[in-house]
């Protein structure tokens, strides 16, 4: 059993530095056609037109994929299926509308007979492809080379090195399209509304923090057994210390309490003054989600839970905890 994980991991990892170099060597065959790959899909959005993106089989699911990531960055775009288009799919054409094509082999029959009539609907043809001498190469407009030494896989037949400078080559092209149109995080949060992503774009802390009355707060002449009494009412995971003019001036989370159980036979009665954490780290209410994401993971010990306090004053308005971030029902 042992040999046999040691195998299993030694070939996964041959197969991942396979694919990572494949990518690399493709970037380095990025030239002017790449530029004038993006500079056509850019003015074809300019212009109201969309983007078809084309393939079958595996290549298929790459441009099934390809075509949702252009249109999360705003751009119209739409998968073909090679095999239906013959079927009345050709329909979605409009002239002047752009077309990316993928096939491994560049002589995917069912694109070769399609490219006649998509150049009929005025469509210029983006071919990814893993070999450029080929009828789909001769017949595109632009070609990208999507073509790998090798597989990642120990028979050298499996499409993953292939399939991963394919989706790669996509990728890089929709960025270089999205840094051009100049698409911020705000439009990309109001095409992903119900998504993690938008929500973390669009909502505040303040939106989804605790508010005060679902928050243990105390005097700093309180005790760690009031601490612990108020952390079980509230089950925020800790309480926060004000002074009488509800500036925030300490916390204690339940990993100090714990802590300090673990270090000393009798601490429930120790005033807060001498157990809290002094000036904890705080957020303000209109921070995004984003943002107070990052401060709580970028830290030496990440953090699950900061307090919520004006601005200028530092009052304490609430709690926020990572769960609030990430809950995915709220009003």
């Amino acid at each position: 059993m042992g040999d046999a994980k040691h195998t299993h991991i030694s070939l996964g990892k041959s197969t991942m530095l396979v694919e990572a170099k494949a990518i690399t060597e493709a970037s380095k065959k990025l030239g002017a056609e790449f530029a004038q790959a993006a500079e056509l899909i850019i003015g074809m959005s300019n212009s109201g037109k969309k983007l078809i993106i084309c393939g079958i089989g595996k290549s298929g699911h790459i441009a099934r994929k390809l075509s949702t990531t252009f249109m999360s960055a705003g751009i119209s775009s739409i998968f073909l299926h090679a095999s239906e288009a013959i079927h009345g799919d050709l329909g979605i054409y409009k002239p002047g509308d752009v077309t990316i094509v993928l096939s491994k082999s560049g002589s995917s029959e069912e694109i070769v007979r399609l490219l006649p009539t998509i150049k009929g609907f005025e469509s210029k043809v983006i071919a990814i492809i893993g070999r450029r001498n080929s009828p789909i190469g001769d017949a595109a407009d632009i070609v990208l080379d999507a073509s790998v030494e090798k597989e990642g896989d120990i028979l050298n037949l499996l499409p993953t090195a292939s399939a991963s400078v394919a989706l790669a080559l996509g990728d890089a092209l929709a960025s270089a399209v999205v840094a051009a149109t100049g698409f911020t995080s705000q439009e990309f949060a109001r095409y992903h509304p119900g998504g993690q992503l938008g929500r973390n774009l669009l909502l505040t802390v303040g939106d989804v923090m605790q508010k005060l009355d679902k928050v243990s707060c105390l005097k700093a002449e309180h005790t760690l057994k009031d601490a612990v009494l108020g952390m079980t009412q509230f089950s925020v995971g800790a309480a926060c210390i004000v002074d009488d003019d509800n500036v925030l001036i300490g916390i204690v989370t339940d990993g100090d309490v714990r802590r300090l159980l673990s270090k000393k036979e009798v601490v429930l009665d120790l005033p807060l003054s001498e157990c809290m954490t002094k000036s904890p780290r705080s957020i303000n209410p209109d921070v995004l989600l984003r943002e107070a994401l990052r401060l709580m993971e970028d830290r030496p010990s990440e953090i699950s839970i900061m307090p919520v306090v004006e601005k200028t004053s530092r009052k304490l308005l609430g709690m926020i905890r990572v769960h609030d971030v990430h809950q995915t029902n709220f009003s």
